[in-house]
């Protein structure tokens, strides 16, 4: 099965290692390409086969599409997600999901309302030793889960080399959301939602540390408050070097699980008989479970349940959160849950 695909947005710099990945699986056919930035469209052509538009809404109306990958602003993404969802286009949506919880309520909504599919795309989805983590703590490897503990953080946009295109919406409120509270504790948000579910309530604390020409904060926390249990997100624009950037840590009853980043980390588990940890094995992955344009086709053709942290109801919770937490950061308070 052959689907046609067309791209709303190509100023999300992540857009292209995605196209890159759809390419090589040759399950799909690339067919149109839209955005406002004539650099980008050219970019595309330059790459990828299809006709660019200038205009969003004429390229939904005139090409004849099964789904849409949409990599454009947060902001702009909520509004192109509810128009591709009513033409009965399946959305593959690049995190967190929105620039607000007001404008997830509409994806989902739209995505619902229409029968189609809304996977939210998470770089760190596809990294095995996470997926395997995610595993074993909820299947009570560590016991009973009392702590999700994520950071997320990197030097800056600018300095990490993101394009002028990426920056100029990461840096505009009103285009992301919020700075690097948004950018970032977003993953921390769903990776807690996934495994704790909802807290009662969010408290938050966002500064501006280094960045003095930023209007945004470079630097943000969350903390998600439970029962019986508690998350901490992290976000930060300033660190300086990798070490203990996009690192996961759950601690449980029983156990701890360490989950070092990116593609070929480890996972490693610490509890009573070994409590200086132990690296535990990584199942290869499934081929549908190894990128997100895989999945993407994979939940299209099967009609299965996405990897739960791609999940559009996970994703929405997220969303919640984090206007939780802006809230409490602006007001100095926490935040009870349901908004």
């Amino acid at each position: 099965m052959s689907h046609r695909i067309g791209v709303l947005g190509l100023h999300h710099d992540h857009v292209w290692g995605n196209l890159e990945e759809l390419t090589r699986l040759g399950k799909a056919e690339l067919v149109a390409a839209a955005d406002h930035y004539p650099a980008l469209r050219e970019k595309y052509q330059s790459q990828f086969p299809g006709k660019v538009y200038a205009n969003y809404d004429e390229m939904l109306a005139m090409e004849e599409l099964d789904a849409v990958y949409i990599f454009a602003s947060n902001k702009l993404s909520e509004d192109l997600t509810v128009k591709a969802a009513s033409r009965g286009l399946h959305c593959l949506v690049e995190k967190p999901m929105a620039a607000t919880f007001d404008g997830a309520n509409k994806m989902l909504a739209a995505a619902e309302d229409h029968n189609v599919r809304l996977m939210i795309n998470w770089p760190f989805a596809w990294w095995p030793q996470l997926q395997h983590a995610i595993n074993l703590a909820a299947s009570g490897e560590i016991g009973q889960l009392w702590q999700v503990k994520y950071r997320a953080a990197h030097e800056g946009p600018k300095e990490l080399g993101c394009s002028e295109y990426f920056c100029e919406w990461l840096y505009d409120e009103e285009l992301n959301g919020a700075g690097a509270l948004m950018d970032y504790c977003c993953y921390g948000s769903v990776l807690a939602h996934v495994l704790l579910g909802s807290p009662a309530s969010v408290t938050g604390v966002k500064v501006r540390a280094l960045k003095e020409d930023l209007d945004l904060e470079d630097n943000a926390i969350l903390v998600l408050s439970y029962p019986h249990a508690l998350a901490t997100t992290e976000a930060s624009w300033t660190q300086i070097g990798k070490l203990t950037a996009y690192t996961t840590a759950l601690y449980g009853s029983t156990g701890t699980l360490f989950v070092e980043p990116r593609h070929g980390g480890s996972v490693l588990k610490a509890d009573a008989a070994n409590p200086e940890g132990v690296e535990m094995p990584v199942p290869e992955l499934s081929p549908e479970r190894q990128t997100a344009s895989a999945h993407f086709l994979w939940g299209i053709e099967s009609g299965e349940p996405f990897t739960p942290l791609c999940q559009a109801h996970h994703c929405h919770a997220a969303q919640e959160i984090l206007e939780a937490g802006i809230r409490a950061s602006k007001e100095g308070r926490s935040v009870a849950l349901p908004l």
